[in-house]
């Protein structure tokens, strides 16, 4: 493997300060071209699918949603060979996260640890509570992980590791129905 140095030039040489001389960046790259199939076929075409899946309000934490989202998307996913599953959570106070799917211990272990790193209640330092005193930190919490998530689909199915799996955090006490936008787009 060659250092990053030597991945970059200057061209034609380092001028001086003074110089009119271009010092453009040149970058020089090892990959190779890749022939990318003709869609000029119906089956070779691009191809998108959108569906809003909702997930029934849900307690306080982490729960895996991974069976929900499949059985809901499952006939549009099988359509594609290659492609990006997108899925946009449409919330400001829950979010998405792909995390281990075998032992329950690390979502409540999960939900222990933002619950630390975010206090709550009338003592925390939270001037938005209009919503009551999980409000805000839900903001934070859901800002930490973030409402979207991207996976890839690999012959009709999402190419996600052994133990991973979808993640619904819900950091409201009462919480309501969340919907998730899930696109599907590729070939």
């Amino acid at each position: 493997m060659q250092s990053v140095a030597g991945l970059f030039s200057l061209s034609p040489s380092f001028p001086s300060p003074t110089s009119k001389k271009s010092t453009a960046l040149r970058v020089k790259s090892h990959y190779a071209p890749i022939s990318v199939p003709s869609t000029s076929s119906d089956s070779m075409a691009a191809k998108w699918a959108q569906k809003t899946v909702v997930i029934p309000p849900q307690r306080r934490g982490c729960h895996l949603i991974t069976p929900k989202v499949l059985k809901d998307i499952e006939q549009d996913l099988a359509g594609f060979k290659c492609g990006l599953a997108h899925f946009f959570l449409q919330h400001t106070s829950a979010s998405l996260t792909i995390n281990e799917n075998y032992d329950s211990d690390v979502q409540a272990d999960t939900e222990t640890f933002l619950s630390r790193i975010v206090p709550e209640g009338h003592s925390a330092p939270w001037r938005h509570t209009m919503e009551g005193p999980d409000d805000m930190p839900a903001h934070i919490k859901s800002s930490m992980f973030g409402c979207t998530l991207t996976i890839p689909i690999t012959d009709g199915r999402l190419n996600m590791g052994t133990w991973q799996g979808i993640w619904l955090c819900e950091h409201r006490d009462h919480a309501t129905p969340r919907k998730i936008v899930i696109t599907l787009n590729g070939i």
